[in-house]
């Protein structure tokens, strides 16, 4: 089982902690974790995207003019797409952009992605976050404590809107409970702090 440090909310050591081998002790699979990731943004779409056709352009119900004999091309609507203020074609339509990926996978890639930050010592485990008072400064004051520079920083816990929403407010630094917790985020932060008891909410999940 892997061992890292315990901390205190003042950077200050506070013993070690095992972790699971099974949850953050799992080889790298940068496959499982990009198939992962393009479900998430996937998903997120909303796929309400939409351009008009010839028959929903308003207009155009008339023949221009004569099929023969004008010495002009043949024309049946001016709502053709080959006319200002005509129809798209081919142009996008309202789509569900939903990809499905077996739960084992994505559990997979969460576990994979854990593993590879703490292999690379960029988690920290905190055995209580609780700030002082309701302030953007606390969360600030947590983050230099561990002397992170500009990393980018995820706070996760059992569940604390008041850090959630003071940590808002800081460029690269997010807050979120637990069972929020997504590949996306593990990847695209640098930093991940972790309470002692969202760490074991985690292997309980993951194990």
């Amino acid at each position: 089982m892997p061992k890292v440090t315990l901390y205190e909310m003042t950077g200050a050591k506070a013993g070690e902690i095992e972790l699971q081998d099974s949850v953050f002790a799992v080889d790298y699979n940068e496959a499982v974790i990009h198939a992962a990731i393009v479900r998430q943004q996937a998903n997120e779409r909303l796929g309400t995207h939409a351009t008009k056709t010839r028959g929903m352009v308003r207009g155009g119900g008339k023949k221009p003019w004569r099929q023969k004999g004008t010495g002009r091309a043949r024309v049946g609507s001016i709502r053709s797409p080959l006319w200002v203020g005509g129809g798209t074609i081919f142009g996008p339509q309202p789509r569900s952009y939903v990809k499905a990926m077996p739960r084992k996978q994505r559990r997979l890639a969460i576990k994979s992605a854990l593993s590879y930050k703490v292999a690379n010592d960029d988690v920290f485990v905190v055995n209580q976050i609780e700030l002082a008072q309701p302030k953007t400064k606390e969360v600030l004051n947590l983050l230099n404590n561990f002397e992170i520079g500009n990393d980018k920083a995820l706070i996760i816990t059992e569940g604390d809107a008041i850090l959630e929403r003071c940590a808002r407010n800081i460029q690269g630094v997010k807050a979120m409970p637990v069972t929020a917790l997504n590949i996306y985020d593990i990847v695209h932060y640098t930093k991940l702090f972790i309470t002692e008891g969202a760490v074991k909410q985690l292997e309980e999940v993951l194990a």
